[in-house]
């Protein structure tokens, strides 16, 4: 890892450092010194050193060498390194107040030196509001913009890893939840077959004309299906999970309420029926079915724990529901016969009615054992549409900010930028002196009448190293365009006016790519 990043850095480092060697080849920088050059491709070095473990630290560097080259922050030399760097700060700096200070510290630096050296203080401070605002906030806050993107990338595909292992995870206990149904659907649809096998061989070992041997065979037989009953009691309790809770099949079991009960007194169970004369719940529904297994485990039960006694089960309907009760009598245990204490099936159906909002209620009574249960009815609600996922907040909020944050600052740029050349279009057309005007001053005129033809404001960053030759001595001198075009180098006038305030010299300054002349108006007092 460490070389692939050395040579990243070092080819970084090349291009930061290629604009200042090229720009002071192709003339575009003012002279300077080797020992300077030298100074700010080490500095540039060490700001790439810093730049990943401390960006922050990187850009104050550029921004400094950039105040030292210029106070007004714009340099061929240095500005695509204070861009890059800043784009780094945003990338990899969490924190945004630190950046924020220091780019007011860069910009309270700047305006102090141009205030102190700077020539034309009012250009120079809209050149370094637009450097600071183009050249660092708007990459620093696109570097925000991208770190941000990464994180929710990250964010987005660690959320998709969570929702599939919650996703398996559901499946799982979903899986485990319909093998505890299937279990239970088990005990209780075998369970009461098993005990109504063993209530028909019961009814048929007490019958009087039956042979001896047959009788002993049919009591093994009882025997026999009252124990698989308590072995498959025991291993559906092995099956279900502990404290799992048991749903509710849907299916139809394709047999009504009172279709169990005369199934069950056909099969020699003293069973008493007694139907309501609006009926029960609807056939095939949910509290249907919930009645159904409170029967069938009752009927299950009592024929079981007291084989032989009445039992006697009772259907009503209330208001919003319907209730069911199913009692029986204390009748003797004939000999052989198993007893279990059981209660998993009537806490699981105390589970099943409890989960439709119904109430279960199950103990001794007077004249043995008492159930009832009472569901009510379990109207079928519209599928609702599931709504859109909201996006990830967190990131959306912060990539809101950070868009409200470009725009921003894109409205103040437009608005410094164009704040900026309407001050540098009335600089520059109020400083115009005529072609004409100019000829027609004469050398030694007063000052305060030459002030008459003159313009309102005077060039303050006049090109005086085109000048044809200095200024007389003692003199004071102005500087004046000779056209109002924008944009372009024009010729200069310069006045110079002695101790007395007398004009002293007139001269012109040729535009750029013109070769210096001596000027036909030149003179000189004597």
């Amino acid at each position: 890892m460490e070389r692939p990043r050395t040579w990243r850095a070092c080819l970084l480092w090349a291009a930061l450092a290629f604009p200042g060697p090229a720009a002071d080849r192709l003339g575009l920088n003012e002279p300077r010194a080797v020992w300077q050059q030298a100074a700010g491709l080490v500095v540039l070095a060490a700001a790439v050193a810093l730049a990943r473990r401390q960006p922050l630290l990187a850009f104050a560097l550029a921004a400094v060498l950039s105040l030292v080259a210029a106070p007004a922050l714009f340099t061929l030399s240095y500005g695509p390194a204070l861009g890059v760097f800043a784009l780094l700060l945003g990338l990899r700096a969490a924190r945004v107040r630190p950046a924020v200070v220091v780019f007011a510290g860069v910009g309270c630096l700047g305006t102090a030196r141009i205030a102190l050296f700077g020539v034309d203080p009012a250009p120079e401070w809209v050149v370094l509001t637009g450097t600071l605002l183009f050249g660092c906030v708007f990459p620093w806050l696109g570097g925000r913009y991208w770190r941000q993107s990464r994180q929710l990338t990250e964010a987005g595909w660690s959320r998709a890893a969570r929702l599939e292992g919650e996703q398996r995870v559901a499946e799982e206990r979903a899986r485990l939840r319909e093998r505890a149904r299937i279990a239970q659907d088990m005990h209780d649809s075998l369970g009461h077959e098993l005990s109504l096998i063993a209530l028909r061989a019961g009814a048929l070992q007490i019958a009087p004309d039956l042979p001896d041997r047959h009788r002993d065979a049919v009591a093994d037989l009882r025997a026999a299906a009252a124990d698989a009953t308590e072995r498959l009691h025991r291993i559906i309790g092995v099956l279900r999970e502990e404290g799992e809770p048991v749903s509710v099949s849907l299916t139809p079991a394709g047999e009504t309420v009172e279709q169990l009960v005369a199934r069950a007194a056909e099969s020699g169970l003293p069973v008493r029926w007694e139907r309501p004369a609006d009926g029960t719940a609807d056939p095939g529904g949910v509290a249907e079915r919930v009645l159904y297994r409170v029967v069938r485990e009752a009927l299950t039960n009592a024929a079981r724990h007291a084989p032989g006694a009445p039992v006697g089960v009772t259907a009503a309907r209330e208001a919003d529901g319907t209730a069911v009760t199913v009692t029986s009598g204390r009748g003797p245990v004939a000999d052989g016969a198993p007893t279990s204490s059981g209660g998993s099936g009537l806490q699981a159906l105390r589970v099943a009615v409890a989960a439709v909002g119904g109430d279960f209620e199950a103990g001794p009574s007077e004249d043995g054992f008492r159930v009832r249960a009472y569901v009510p009815e379990q109207p079928l609600a519209p599928t609702a549409a599931r709504a859109p996922a909201a996006p990830y907040a967190p990131f959306t909020r912060a990539r809101r900010r950070v868009a409200l944050a470009l725009v921003a600052a894109v409205g103040a740029g437009i608005a410094l930028v164009g704040g900026g050349f309407a001050w540098y279009a009335y600089t520059e057309t109020h400083s115009v002196l005529s072609p004409a005007a100019y000829a027609a001053l004469r050398l030694g005129t007063p000052a305060h009448d030459v002030d008459r033809v003159l313009p309102d404001r005077t060039v303050r960053d006049a090109p005086v190293e085109r000048a044809p030759g200095p200024p007389p001595r003692g003199s004071e001198c102005r500087y004046y365009r000779a056209s109002g075009e924008l944009l372009v180098s024009v010729d200069h006038f310069r006045l110079c006016f002695d101790d007395r305030g007398r004009l002293a010299a007139k001269d012109v300054i040729p535009r750029a790519g013109l070769a210096q002349r001596p000027s036909t108006d030149e003179e000189f007092v004597r």
